[in-house]
């Protein structure tokens, strides 16, 4: 399986639930973030059967991590990400303790642009610690016409 492929299973899974009533959920928006990233990390490794199977690993691993930062952030840690893209320059941290989870979050827009249709996008990485644990996904948002940020 490529990871063309797997980027289409993801996506297509994602759209499927939504046009059956069930709207994606965080954790799953996350997984399928997580897995497709992963897969192209795994992608890069290795040659022949050994470049499938790190490609094959990449997904899943990127999908339990992305699946476990989706998870845990609620409404506030949403906020508080749009707000540090809306406000903080590239590399430059935003850090926040979400008290009714006790997860750390650390978001850092890494890149901005703007799109050929003059839509501004920024990518972003987020370092959370989830019970003890550290885990880092890597996005893209761009800002929408009512100047909410929206995940590619």
């Amino acid at each position: 399986m490529n990871i063309k492929t797997t980027s289409l299973v993801l996506a297509a899974s994602l759209v499927l639930g939504a046009c059956a009533g069930n709207a994606p959920t965080k954790q799953t928006t996350g997984a399928a973030i997580g897995g497709v990233l992963g897969g192209i990390a795994g992608s890069q490794v290795g040659g022949g059967t050994g470049k499938t199977v790190a490609t094959i690993s990449g997904v899943l691993l990127g999908a339990a991590i992305g699946g476990a930062i989706g998870s845990s952030m609620d409404e506030t840690d949403r906020i508080k990400t749009a707000q540090t893209l809306e406000t903080l320059p590239d590399n430059q941290v935003s850090q926040w303790r979400n008290p009714n989870t006790n997860t750390v979050y650390n978001v850092t827009p890494t890149n901005t642009y703007q799109t050929s249709a003059g839509t501004y996008c920024r990518e972003f990485k987020t370092v959370a610690v989830i019970d003890g644990q550290q885990e880092t996904v890597y996005g893209t948002a761009c800002r929408q016409p009512d100047g909410t940020w929206k995940n590619n």
